[in-house]
């Protein structure tokens, strides 16, 4: 039986981007670390919605000598990180005109969630999304995964995924997830 369900992942996969945090560096004379600091820890609440970004974030904005509001900034991070990879984007058309269910998996807060779907077009281009701020958990948490096997009613033998780290690819296979890594150069895997 083919599979009825593509699973794709945000960062690295459907967006082919730098993260925003070295061109900010670089343009605002910082160092990576003095951005990095925030991102492995206030950050991490909000991806699993404990925690409001637009809160979170204030403190640090005048150590990163940002002077503008906190929307300018987010404007800001959100545009550098708009790189879609088109030709996945191709694909997943392409699958969904064969009936193949495409579902967006990605560990986001709520504001870039809102800015991928309203202005990549996400909302359009994928069946379901499915995002950690919602769910509670983050990739490659097992529960991230369960919680998408539950919602969807799905055996896990009948999805394939591509992420761009080994991890979440590994979590996803421990519970019979079709499981590949990325790599833009490879054809998809259709099963």
């Amino acid at each position: 039986m083919k599979n009825k369900i593509y699973m794709f992942d945000a960062d690295g996969v459907v967006i082919q981007s730098q993260m925003f945090s070295y061109k900010y560096a670089q343009e605002f004379d910082l160092n990576i670390s003095d951005l990095d600091d925030f991102f492995k820890t206030d950050f991490q609440e909000c991806l699993v919605g404990k925690a409001d970004l637009k809160i979170a974030i204030m403190p640090w904005l005048k150590k990163w000598n940002w002077s503008k509001s906190i929307d300018e900034f987010l404007d800001y991070w959100f545009r550098a990180e708009h790189k879609i990879n088109f030709d996945l984007i191709e694909n997943i058309s392409e699958l969904r005109k064969n009936n193949r269910m495409c579902i967006l998996a990605t560990n986001q807060e709520k504001y870039r969630l809102e800015y991928m779907k309203k202005e990549m077009g996400f909302e359009t281009t994928f069946d379901k999304i499915y995002s950690s701020n919602f769910i509670g958990f983050k990739k490659p948490d097992i529960e991230y995964y369960r919680f998408i096997l539950d919602d969807l009613n799905e055996k896990p033998n009948n999805i394939v995924f591509y992420d761009d780290r080994q991890e979440n690819v590994e979590s996803a296979k421990s519970l019979g997830i079709n499981s590949y890594l990325y790599n833009p150069s490879l054809k998809l895997i259709l099963e």
